[in-house]
């Protein structure tokens, strides 16, 4: 088996992080949304995998390298235009050529892995087996409709009306059945190829198509929102460790990981939390919830329940939470608030 793995979104809803970063490298518990995809790759055992890149491709290229440190070798495929799924498939046609396949969206988050799902794919071998899961408002997504067995009849792309609350949720398993129909079809009205219309032509050319409800935990990491709970949930996997410097001043308390080079020094910090590595942590006192990543500093500064990317310093904040501050960010005090404010940015200034 091979993976397909589509990194070539814009990300309009994670502005304006998606303006100076590609989604997919948004850390989650201090690595990318698109290297926590990988390791759930590897470990069903896949290793050839092609990642789709937009215009992002280079940046990331240059993070995640040939994929040797996370056990998978890359292939990167560039999608010149975001022109859909399908059409993703029908560029890695040459990669995938007749092996089955799985396709996984770039930023979606499965931290329990879908190795159960895997297994079954391949002791049965329908021509498609789809991931999905129920949700509260179907009209967002792509949704399968259902018979008794466990077979799809019919799907639809973010139906008005919905007759199914089964969401796809990013992961789908391929025979090379799927490039037949992937040929055969034509772009919908937004001007793309879709997935789930090649799907429907496999179906209604007579392919065994399934569906398999996920259980595990799942966030598709589209919104500011969606990350920080999604970093939350991660954090609460970490096992303590503490390979930097944590001064007789400084306590910690729960699952704390410091990683090497880093320093705490007279602050306080309750996990679950990561602090990266060659960060300095000064006078201040850092809660649950948060991951800062590498080369930061914070000096007397309290925080919870956030994301600090690479090379952002806070200093002198009393209560930062629910945060995610960019990379290379400054956040500091002052007896007026001055804010420079780029587009689609959301501020709020407490009174």
């Amino acid at each position: 088996m091979k993976a397909l793995v589509l990194s070539g979104g814009s990300g309009t809803r994670l502005r304006p992080f998606s303006y100076s970063m590609p989604k997919q490298l948004i850390p989650i518990a201090n690595r990318p949304v698109l290297e926590h995809v990988l390791a759930n790759i590897s470990a069903l055992g896949v290793t050839e995998v092609a990642v789709v890149v937009g215009g992002w491709g280079a940046e990331i290229e240059r993070e995640i390298g040939d994929g040797s440190r996370l056990g998978v070798r890359i292939t990167y495929i560039p999608q010149d235009e975001p022109l859909g799924l399908a059409h993703c498939v029908l560029l890695a046609r040459p990669f995938l050529g007749e092996d089955d396949f799985v396709m996984y969206l770039g930023d979606n988050m499965l931290p329990d892995g879908v190795g159960d799902v895997a297994r079954q794919f391949a002791a049965e071998r329908p021509d498609a087996q789809l991931v999905v899961r129920k949700v509260a408002d179907p009209r967002n997504f792509g949704v399968a409709e259902l018979d008794p067995a466990g077979r799809v009849t019919r799907l639809v792309e973010k139906p008005q009306q919905p007759r199914s609350d089964l969401a796809l949720i990013g992961v789908y398993f391929f025979t090379a059945a799927i490039h037949r129909s992937v040929a055969a079809i034509r772009p919908s009205a937004r001007g793309e190829l879709e997935i789930t219309d090649a799907v429907q032509h496999l179906l209604a050319h007579g392919g065994d198509v399934r569906a398999e409800e996920y259980a595990g935990y799942w966030k598709d990491t589209g919104r500011t929102e969606d990350v920080l709970e999604c970093n939350r949930r991660m954090l609460e996997a970490l096992v303590p460790a503490v390979a930097g410097e944590v001064d007789a001043d400084s306590t910690i308390e729960g699952r704390v990981v410091v990683e090497p080079g880093a320093r705490i020094v007279r602050s306080h910090i309750e996990g679950p939390a990561i602090v990266g590595t060659d960060t300095l942590v000064e006078d201040s006192h850092i809660g649950s919830g948060t991951a800062i990543g590498r080369g930061c500093l914070l000096r007397s500064t309290r925080l919870a329940e956030s994301i600090v990317m690479d090379g952002a310093s806070i200093t002198d904040v009393p209560g930062l939470h629910n945060s995610l501050i960019g990379r290379g960010a400054s956040v500091g005090a002052s007896a007026q608030h001055r804010l420079v404010v780029g587009d689609h940015t959301r501020i709020e200034v407490a009174a």
